[in-house]
């Protein structure tokens, strides 16, 4: 039972841990907070479902196209409203109620265009369980999670050995500097809200057959999301992992041998806990001005 349970706390905990770094990719990025996460992992996953289920299309094809899609309506945010909110001399504050907003249109989009009702995602392989080790596992829970690695693998050496992700954290750390080295700084900022958007909107695609899909399927996991990245170090893209991580295998062993009905409370519990005795997270990141 344990190895079963590890599988399934590492497949939820890669989950969180992907919506959480978008969270901290766009706040290193940008120094802004967006709450629309969550939905956009909802949207993500109608998108795949409808490229998927109703076009037809092959799996892998649906979240491609998925992504593509949700990468320019990430862009589109940032370089149409939150920039023009930040050039009309908007707060901070104004921004993250605009992401609010956001999260609102998107889950009454995606209810006047697919309904209210929850969609069964149609089962991406032919066989209900496969064996791993003497287990038998669900292969899309298999499938969940080794999207997730290569995800975080890809967007580590994304970060760092490309040229234009090297821009991001160059502009993240002093817009100023990077600016005049040359580097679009507006670009960057556009280009790690495509970034988190794509990466919470193929995320949705993928657990979709898990957790079938519905409108506000997006509303918890993008909560605890935010709690691992906030436990990890807000900013602290490698924290997002770790955080969620650790909320994945918290809940589910929770789950397993004490009980289901709390272990939100619990999880959520201890979120405050960190922000009291450890407000900077277990990576220690430093808040931005």
């Amino acid at each position: 039972m344990i190895p079963q349970l590890i599988i399934g706390a590492l497949m939820i905990g890669s989950v969180y841990g992907l919506v959480g770094l978008g969270y901290g990719l766009i706040y290193k990025a940008s120094g802004l907070m967006t709450l629309a996460q969550g939905d956009m992992l909802m949207f993500g996953a109608f998108l795949g479902l409808t490229f998927y289920k109703y076009m037809g299309l092959p799996f892998i094809v649906s979240l491609m196209l998925t992504m593509i899609l949700m990468f320019f309506l990430g862009m589109f945010i940032e370089r149409v409203l939150v920039t023009k909110l930040l050039a009309k001399g908007a707060q901070v504050v104004y921004v993250i109620l605009c992401t609010i907003s956001i999260s609102m249109i998107l889950q009454n989009t995606a209810m006047l265009t697919w309904g209210s009702n929850v969609m069964q995602f149609p089962s991406i392989f032919n066989k209900s369980t496969v064996e791993v080790f003497g287990m038998r596992v669900v292969p899309e829970n298999l499938l969940a999670l080794g999207v997730g690695i290569v995800a975080m693998v890809g967007l580590h050496l994304f970060m760092t050995k490309s040229k234009f992700g090297t821009s991001m954290r160059a502009s993240a750390m002093d817009e100023m500097a990077a600016s005049s080295l040359g580097i679009n700084v507006p670009a960057t900022k556009g280009a790690s809200w495509g970034i988190a958007s794509m990466l919470a909107g193929g995320i949705g695609v993928v657990v979709g057959p898990i957790f079938g899909v519905y409108t506000s399927m997006g509303a918890m996991i993008g909560q605890k999301a935010f709690a691992g990245a906030v436990v990890g170090g807000y900013g602290n893209m490698y924290g997002a992992i770790v955080g969620g991580l650790f909320f994945g295998f918290l809940e589910t062993f929770v789950s397993a041998y004490l009980t289901s009905s709390y272990k939100d409370f619990i999880t959520f519990g201890i979120l405050i806990l960190v922000m009291i005795v450890m407000p900077k997270g277990l990576f220690n990141e430093e808040v931005m001005e």
